[in-house]
């Protein structure tokens, strides 16, 4: 039953709310915030679309989350007894005829065939390096669990000197999966799952419905998406926000700023607002048929919480097999982010990630991923 003491969740409700003041948030994260200044209101205007005044916004964000990420701790005195983890460098021909870079994590003394995570970094598809402490940590967090992990350095839409709009970056990331797929008994492994967080989230999913479209699904046996950045819809009226992805108003400026996520979203496509292979919250169930096991991991205090909420409704419509959890307290990318803040969340989702690969049978021709139960 309704009350009139009923308040809607963070800045529905109070237009004031941060991490700081929100009681949802995981004291743990909200700590580890504060010591960096940014518990509170992490909020811009909106700064338009012209390219040549966004760029120079993307590479602050850019440099700003990358100081971020090197300032963080993200070692745990544990880490000395880790097993031996190899990583090897292989340069591949992307389709549009670039080199792209992979970086290929495996346990050392695993024997035979294993399951592959092809995990695609975030940073909205726009920004952040593919080789960093963070991103570098996540895939030996994942070979220590018995996975080869393959992280390609797909084209981000900014980076210094130049611009590589949609669909450069998608391009790169289905040539990293069609090698990976093709030289599986080189490359030790058996199968492989389509993995990333926010915007590689959406690049997880975009790859997959690509490899749909042209003919070459069965590569793919699976999709892990984290956070995934995939509606466009940042730009869109209160209204609008309200009616369909009230997360957007609810937790903006939570870490995450939605104006920040429209700049991203305007640089990485101007012209491809509702293409699905940009964007897969535009996706028809037509386009999601036939897709192999999904699972998607969202953050309770993220603007993006409720799109891909939706997106895993979606992929249930269509028949697909979905499995969706929300981490409560938590803001974008928690998991990933504050491996230290925050260790038994870092090492579930890992073990979650590795757990889903490893359940997906091996692709075979002619067929999809399916769940072994």
């Amino acid at each position: 039953m309704a009350t009139k003491d009923y308040k809607p969740p963070g800045r529905l409700g109070d237009p004031n709310a941060s991490p700081a003041n929100d009681p949802r948030a995981n004291p743990s994260m909200v700590k580890q915030l504060k010591a960096f200044g940014i518990d509170g209101h992490q909020l811009m205007d909106h700064p338009g679309t012209d390219i040549k005044v966004v760029t120079p916004l993307i590479k602050a964000f850019h440099d700003g989350t990358m100081g971020l990420y090197e300032a963080m701790e993200n070692d745990r005195p544990s880490d000395a007894s880790d097993a031996e983890v190899t990583i090897t460098e292989k340069t591949i021909k992307g389709v549009d005829g670039n080199d792209i870079k992979l970086y290929i994590h495996r346990l050392a003394s695993a024997k035979g065939p294993l399951p592959c995570v092809v995990y695609f970094h975030g940073g909205g598809m726009v920004i952040n390096t593919t080789s960093n402490k963070v991103h570098d940590r996540w895939c030996k967090s994942l070979a220590l669990q018995g996975v080869v992990v393959v992280m390609p350095d797909y084209r981000n839409a900014w980076s210094e000197g130049k611009y590589d709009p949609f669909p450069a970056g998608l391009n790169d990331c289905a040539s990293a999966a069609q090698y990976v797929h093709a030289n599986r008994k080189d490359l030790g492994i058996s199968h492989l799952i389509a993995h990333g967080e926010s915007g590689g989230g959406n690049l997880a999913i975009a790859t997959t419905l690509k490899a749909k479209r042209d003919g070459w699904l069965s590569s793919i046996s699976g999709v892990y998406a984290v956070v995934p950045y995939i509606s466009n819809a940042y730009g869109w009226s209160d209204a609008e926000k309200i009616a369909a992805l009230p997360s957007l108003i609810e937790n903006d400026g939570y870490w995450l700023s939605v104006n920040t996520m429209a700049a991203l979203g305007h640089y990485y496509g101007p012209n491809d607002v509702k293409n699905p292979h940009a964007w897969p919250y535009h996706s028809r169930i037509e386009d999601l048929k036939g897709l192999p096991p999904f699972e998607l991991a969202m953050d309770e205090l993220d603007p993006l919480r409720d799109e891909g909420m939706a997106f895993h409704r979606m992929l249930l419509k269509a028949g697909v097999t979905s499995k969706a959890h929300v981490n409560l307290g938590c803001v974008h990318g928690s998991s990933l982010i504050f491996r230290m803040a925050m260790p038994e969340l870092n090492e579930t989702a890992v073990r979650s990630i590795v757990s889903f690969a490893k359940s997906v049978a091996p692709s075979l021709e002619g067929g999809i991923g399916s769940l072994k139960l």
